[in-house]
């Protein structure tokens, strides 16, 4: 996979007269091993796109849900060799795979090597939510070098110039978030949204995806209205978290993933 099999299935997806929808876990969680099955599950399910969560101490832009799935995995010891495997291993499903990663570790890591790695392990690309356009220069080159994705995250604080400022250095797609805080499952995705995927198209030609909040099928037809992708991560943790076993994870993990599939094909 590289960004151009990420902007195939995008494009694929507007031909449709739809959105796409992106899936989002950690590696390492429940289990390495489960983990894969899980993602797997989720692109059998319906997820177009899926991001592969980078397990991090630190997690600033993570919700309590995410928190606790990343801590977990990073007690059985996860480190980023597995997520590279988890990658590898979920490409076989034949969905782009996106690892969603603060830039400490990548940083700490090689940038270089990383990129290197992730290309080898069939990646498409990388998001970065806390990497400054000013400061990517490093990551861009390398992700040019390997015909991976760097997608940067805009927010509705952003002003007009910024966002231009920050489309202009991503590729695959540009990734909105909804609303200001952490991730997490909403009541309602909230009107600003809407208003900052119009403002970011009116600076690039690069599909708009929304996340943070989205947790049902009637939130994913909502956001599918406007976005040009659907990005779900918290309600995916949840039912496992909430399962009472893996299977029974596994299987709701599929089922919400069929759910939210028919919710963004009914904007069709």
């Amino acid at each position: 996979m590289s960004v151009r099999d990420l902007s195939s299935v995008l494009a694929a997806a507007k031909a449709e007269n739809r959105a796409a929808l992106v899936g989002y876990l950690p590696a390492g969680f429940p289990t390495i091993g489960d983990g894969v099955r899980a993602v797997t599950a989720m692109i059998e399910g319906g997820c177009d796109i899926v991001e592969i969560g980078l397990p991090h101490s630190d997690p600033v832009l993570d919700g309590p849900v995410i928190q606790t799935a990343d801590d977990i995995a990073l007690r059985q010891g996860v480190r980023i060799a597995d997520v590279l495997r988890t990658v590898k291993e979920v490409t076989a499903a034949g969905a782009p795979v996106l690892v969603m990663t603060y830039w400490n570790p990548v940083d700490r890591y090689g940038v270089e090597r990383f990129a290197a790695e992730l290309a080898a392990a069939g990646g498409a690309g990388a998001i970065l939510p806390d990497l400054p356009v000013e400061e990517a220069d490093l990551w861009r080159g390398a992700a040019d070098k390997y015909g991976l994705a760097t997608v940067f995250v805009v927010a509705p604080s952003n002003r007009d110039e910024r966002l231009a400022k920050i489309t202009a250095a991503g590729t695959g797609f540009v990734y909105a978030a909804s609303l200001m805080g952490v991730t997490g499952t909403r009541r309602s995705v909230g009107a600003q949204a809407e208003d900052l995927v119009r403002r970011t198209r009116a600076t690039t030609d690069l599909p708009v995806c929304v996340g943070l909040g989205v947790s049902n099928a009637e939130q994913a037809a909502e956001v599918a209205g406007f976005a040009d992708g659907v990005i779900v991560g918290s309600a995916f943790v949840k039912r496992l978290l909430d399962a009472e076993d893996v299977e029974t994870g596994l299987a709701g993990v599929r089922e919400l993933a069929g759910e939210l599939a028919k919710g963004v094909r009914s904007r069709a």
